[in-house]
């Protein structure tokens, strides 16, 4: 392929024009076309000499006038910082824009003009990932006994079918409490629903599961899919007095369950990692955020104990992989300072981001017209 000049072409260009030599014969020598050579001399040799070191800085002088004045105004910048301060990914920018009728920018320019310092001063924690992709991978303790997820009915991979869900608990910062949020995502829609608990046992996950359960009609739930963590020692229970039939992902497989792990990421981005669950105000005993409005579960839930007291909140998912949660609660938060009115702002933010799996959709209006065929 073409390339240009270097400048130790442009040096024996230089040296071989004073040995005599002509285009044609220097042209062979340097592997280039002889036309090549009789511009270069042209545009190097103003004086009827050629100089290299001219040439090369007359060359450097051309290659930054030549780059085209691209699209970013301060205008699409204004709106593109203003799109990411609501958490909005690049690729949802550049689908509503196209969706609204505007000049069409690809994500993949609006990444370029991040990490070039372009817009929002080149900070990436406007990011939902902060410019890192790898994630620590978490020891705990586990056990062997429940259904493998390769026993799990296969049109629930599709996500085909409403009513199948990816359980999963987001905790604490070590040295805080042990306050933890159970985490629930329907495959389908991408609902997110997260209920706090005081610590991550089998009892506590049973009562924050017959809390979720309780606010849905019939049907709303029938698989869930769990890692092995030991606060899922209570399937049976669960299989027992909700009818759900619960499947257990492969350890050190987290792909198995994307969608929960990619909403934990989503709300660790408000909060981040190291939060203290203990500590955050709630709305009141057994309340749940869902979209606009708060609901209250009554004390008739199915399971457990519910003296200590659980306060849920629910949010649509994102797309299918590790991160919704995580998000707005990223890594090293300290949930003790957390507000009722803070995480009722993430999760509105979260549940009216336009869904490409959902067809530029929300993952609470799916979630809703899911519902209303269940009535």
């Amino acid at each position: 392929s073409y390339t240009h000049l270097s400048i130790n072409e442009r040096s024996q260009l230089e040296l071989l024009l004073r040995l005599g030599w002509s285009n044609r014969a220097i042209g062979k020598e340097l592997g280039r076309h002889h036309s090549a050579i009789a511009r270069e001399r042209i545009r190097g040799g103003a004086d009827g000499t050629y100089r290299a070191e001219q040439a090369q800085t007359a060359y450097m002088e051309r290659r930054l006038s030549c780059k085209p004045a691209g699209k970013l105004t301060s205008e699409l910048a204004q709106e593109l910082e203003a799109k990411l301060a609501l958490t909005w990914s690049p690729e949802q920018i550049a689908e509503e824009r196209r969706m609204s009728g505007k000049p069409f920018v690809c994500f993949k320019t609006i990444y370029r003009w991040l990490y070039a310092d372009h817009i929002a001063a080149g900070e990436v924690k406007v990011l939902r990932h902060k410019g890192k992709r790898r994630r620590p991978m978490e020891t705990r303790g586990r056990f062997l006994v429940g259904n493998p997820i390769s026993q799990r009915p296969k049109e629930i991979r599709k996500r085909e079918s409403f009513g199948h869900w990816e359980l999963d608990t987001v905790v604490s910062s070590r040295g805080n409490s042990r306050a933890c949020a159970a985490t629930f995502v329907e495959r389908k829609t991408r609902l997110y629903v997260a209920v706090k608990m005081p610590d991550r046992t089998a009892h506590s996950m049973e009562i924050a599961f017959g809390v979720v359960a309780g606010q849905y009609p019939l049907g709303t739930f029938q698989t869930a899919t769990t890692d092995r963590g030991k606060e899922f020692a209570c399937y049976k229970q669960l299989e027992t007095f909700h009818g759900v039939d619960v499947y257990f992902a492969d350890p050190y497989s987290s792909w198995q369950r994307g969608s929960n792990e990619n909403s934990n990421g989503l709300l660790r981005e408000f909060f981040p990692k190291g939060h203290d669950f203990a500590t955050v105000k709630d709305a009141g005993p057994y309340s749940a955020f869902h979209g606009d409005r708060f609901w209250r579960c009554s004390r008739s839930v199915p399971v457990g104990d519910l003296s200590n007291g659980y306060s849920s909140w629910q949010r649509g998912s994102n797309e299918n992989s590790n991160g919704l949660l995580r998000e707005f609660f990223p890594k090293g938060h300290d949930f003790a300072t957390v507000t009722d009115e803070e995480l009722a702002h993430a999760l509105h933010l979260i549940n009216n981001r336009p869904r490409k799996c959902l067809g530029w959709k929300s993952s609470h209006q799916s979630f809703m017209d899911e519902v209303s065929r269940l009535a």
